[in-house]
């Protein structure tokens, strides 16, 4: 990592919008640099963002910023990345969306966006997502990996009979199935049954790449 590239990972992960935005668009536009290259370090700063918040030291308003500066970057970006030859396919698909009952969609932005420049094809259905409506979407779709998200306590039940709905389907066995947000841990992933748990969008995206098989 050169100069210029660690400052613009300095510049997101502490926060430094005005900054930051104005570097990553100098590089992207003017400088023309390859805008997988400024999307890693984008994904680099998240990673840094997402242990300051594990740790305390961020809170929800820091990730809110930081998923607007990933908007923003994004935007630029990702033409640049759709008109060059990079011949790049995507990897899978992955549904994602917000269980029902729930609002929060912070986190599940970051995973969507996260999930994207590295190559898979995501479709978010949104927020406070029925559970007829993740069935409909995955006989729709078609994913290999089915993203529930959740910030409030009472998401967990609604994964639980999310996931058990897919049981009762018969659709269980085509896709895996993974949570994230809020308090999610190991006795949580137990309770709702789903096959993994992601406390950041960095492991969304290596149980993503675990699980079809990508190479980093």
């Amino acid at each position: 990592m050169n100069e210029q590239e660690d400052r613009l990972v300095h510049l997101l992960a502490s926060m430094e919008e005005d900054e930051a935005l104005t570097l990553a668009k100098r590089m992207l536009l003017e400088e023309k640099q390859d805008p997988l290259r400024v999307l890693e370090l984008c994904r680099e700063a998240m990673d840094i963002v997402g242990k300051k918040f594990e740790e305390g030291e961020y809170f929800l308003p820091e990730l809110v910023l930081a998923g607007e500066m990933l908007e923003q970057i994004g935007a630029v970006a990702k033409p640049l990345i759709d008109t060059s030859a990079t011949g790049a396919r995507r990897h899978g698909r992955v549904l994602i969306g917000t269980v029902h009952g729930d609002l929060h969609d912070i986190g599940k932005n970051i995973v969507t966006f996260m999930l994207d420049i590295n190559g898979f094809e995501v479709k978010d259905i949104g927020v406070d997502v029925p559970i007829k409506t993740f069935i409909q979407e995955i006989h729709d779709f078609k994913p290999q990996v089915v993203g529930l998200s959740g910030f409030l306590t009472l998401a967990f039940d609604s994964m639980k009979e999310t996931i058990a709905a897919f049981d009762n389907e018969g659709i269980r066995s085509g896709f895996n199935v993974m949570i994230g947000g809020g308090q999610i841990d190991e006795t949580v992933r137990a309770y709702t049954g789903a096959d993994a748990f992601g406390v950041n969008a960095v492991e969304a995206v290596d149980l993503c790449r675990k699980w079809l098989g990508v190479a980093r």
